[in-house]
């Protein structure tokens, strides 16, 4: 069989699998295009703007756990996508990005349209290829998707010019089984000696904590993590990227720990013994001051990256490898040995913490407050629902009062914090999940950065339901100004906000302001049971209102600063 570059590129998505590919057309991807448009196999979904397009693929590529993948024309059309690229590549989410290149011919002429993509993208992609033989195709795409999909996830861009799918060319085409990458062989299995020692060291703990990442949503290790958490009674927190790997109603789970963690996860942390890190990066967010960070501790670090182990944490025990494998292999060890550790005490300290209720809020308050309707949200959709958010203190508010019981349900921009995230991926997340219900929980800054996508929510049929927490601020710009600047509030208020309940309306949607805290919950009920339309909720909440507990930038875990009037452990006492 033989066909154009192009044809090969559409046959080699198909037989890979593929079954939307997010995008926007122009000059240099045109041939693709017209490939695209002869078959109806492989979905397009046209994007408004190429961010929009890797937020969406991004947003399906967490929900699902399969690659994401894009399709942009050169010059503007790649460097558009660059945003979202890295956003992927800060988060390891597999993605497979093509983007068009100006004919080889004239490569490193100031081309219209052209950019040295392999270049600007080279820092924020797992890997990049320029590929110029037809012949070469289906062979890159193979390694391009292998490269994405293994290891730790991330984003791969196959670089292609105009001339190498040009439709009068053909060649012989063959998609590979597979592939052999001679300087790429990710390790999978755990070391057992190495994953004996770490039980041994956790039996002896008398004040452990596991810390686990989003390594355990990426592997699948969810149902490993939650049978070894129970097997040792051990208490357990989630960074941001790790919400719901473990399920947040369990008694066991003390909340998310960092920056904005709760006071019983950060003071757990900083007084443990033991401490068990499972697809966790130690990020700063996360970790605080580094001096301070776990002084008391021995650490044991599983990791399916090893560039990730002791890069900015000196670990005791490390552990590469595929977490499932070896949270399964701990399992069967410990199960072996037939002991537990006796950490009665170890519980009743953190119990004492919990009391103190570190993320209260004035729950009379005759204004709405943003943590009442994440609330409210959480029990109308009993906790089942896909949310994406935003980056801000909405983001924060989201991860602390969802209680997320179920991996891949959380979906974020967490590494990169990228404004504009939310929306598009929520429609990535519909079209992979089309009979769930599925929110994104943004701010009236954030929405405004892809606001645009509310047309392909249109389009495609994408039924999502936005919650606008709508304070009139960059909420965490105004919280920062106010705790480090003396509140000079400098560019961080919206003068100009538009009426979103008309501009949804105006996009076809349907469109809600709601300003009482009475009118919240039957808000979102009404919407949650418009199952065929998107609905924009612009809820008006409190614009003083500030997320706690907060670390602030140079402080360990323990010295957080909590909301006005929450006792102290000594008031308690």
């Amino acid at each position: 069989m033989e066909l154009s570059g192009a044809e090969i590129i559409v046959r080699c998505l198909k037989d890979e699998g593929v079954e939307y590919i997010f995008g926007y057309p122009g000059g240099s991807v045109l041939h693709i295009y017209d490939a695209l448009f002869k078959q109806d196999a492989v979905k397009h979904i046209l994007v408004r703007h190429e961010q929009g397009a890797t937020h969406a693929a991004d947003g399906y590529a967490r929900a699902t756990g399969k690659p994401g993948v894009v399709l942009v024309t050169s010059g503007p059309g790649a460097t558009n996508a660059v945003t979202g690229i890295a956003t992927a590549y800060m988060d390891s989410i597999p993605m497979v990005i093509i983007t068009g290149q100006v004919p080889l011919p004239v490569i490193g002429s100031d081309a219209f349209q052209e950019c040295d993509t392999i270049g600007i993208t080279r820092p924020c992609v797992k890997h990049n290829f320029l590929v110029k033989d037809p012949r070469k195709l289906a062979e890159t795409l193979k390694k391009a998707f292998y490269i994405a999909t293994t290891g730790r996830p991330g984003p791969v861009v196959v670089d292609i010019p105009k001339d190498v799918t040009d439709p009068r060319v053909k060649v012989p085409y063959e998609y590979p089984d597979s592939v052999s990458i001679r300087s790429y062989n990710p390790h999978i299995k755990g070391h057992r000696w190495q994953i004996k020692k770490a039980v041994d060291l956790l039996l002896t703990a008398k004040r452990p904590m596991i810390y686990s990442g989003g390594g355990v949503v990426l592997g699948e290790a969810s149902a490993q993590l939650t049978e070894l958490t129970r097997m040792l009674g051990f208490p357990i927190t989630n960074t941001l990227m790790g919400l719901g790997a473990y399920p947040a109603t369990d008694p066991q789970f003390v909340g998310m720990l960092g920056m904005h963690g709760t006071y019983e996860a950060n003071m757990a942390m900083h007084e443990c013994d033991v401490l068990l890190a499972v697809g966790a990066r130690f990020d700063d967010r996360v970790t605080g001051k580094l001096a301070e960070f776990c002084p008391h501790a021995k650490i044991v670090h599983i990791d399916i990256d090893p560039a990730s182990i002791s890069k900015t944490v000196r670990v005791d025990i490390p552990i590469v490898g595929e977490v499932a494998g070896v949270l399964t292999d701990m399992i069967d060890i410990l199960a072996a040995s037939g002991q537990r550790p006796d950490i009665a005490a170890w519980w009743e300290k953190i119990s004492g913490w919990r009391s103190l209720d570190s993320m209260r809020y004035d729950r009379a308050a005759q204004v709405i407050k943003p943590q009442y309707v994440i609330e409210q949200l959480w029990e109308a959709t009993r906790g089942e629902a896909f949310v994406t958010s935003d980056v801000g203190q909405h983001q924060m508010w989201a991860a602390q009062f969802y209680k997320f019981d179920q991996p891949r349900r959380w979906i974020n921009s967490g590494g990169l914090g990228t404004m504009g995230f939310g929306m598009p991926a929520a429609i990535g997340v519909k079209l992979a999940h089309p009979d769930a219900d599925v929110a994104c929980i943004t701010g009236e800054a954030s929405i405004q950065m892809c606001i645009q996508e509310l047309a392909t929510a249109l389009q495609y049929r994408t039924p999502i339901k936005i919650v606008n927490l709508n304070n009139g601020y960059m909420g965490m710009v105004r919280q920062w100004q106010e705790f480090t600047y003396e509140s000079r509030y400098s560019h961080s208020y919206l003068e100009t906000i538009p009426d979103f309940v008309k501009l949804a309306e105006a996009y076809g949607h349907v469109g809600m302001r709601i300003d009482k805290p009475a009118d919240v919950r039957p808000a979102l009920e009404e919407a949650l049971k418009l199952k065929d339309r998107t609905v924009f909720m612009d809820f008006l909440t409190d614009p003083t209102e500030n997320v706690y507990p907060m670390i602030e930038a140079g402080k360990a875990h323990h010295d957080m600063r909590l909301a006005p009037g929450t006792p102290t452990e000594r008031e308690l006492a």
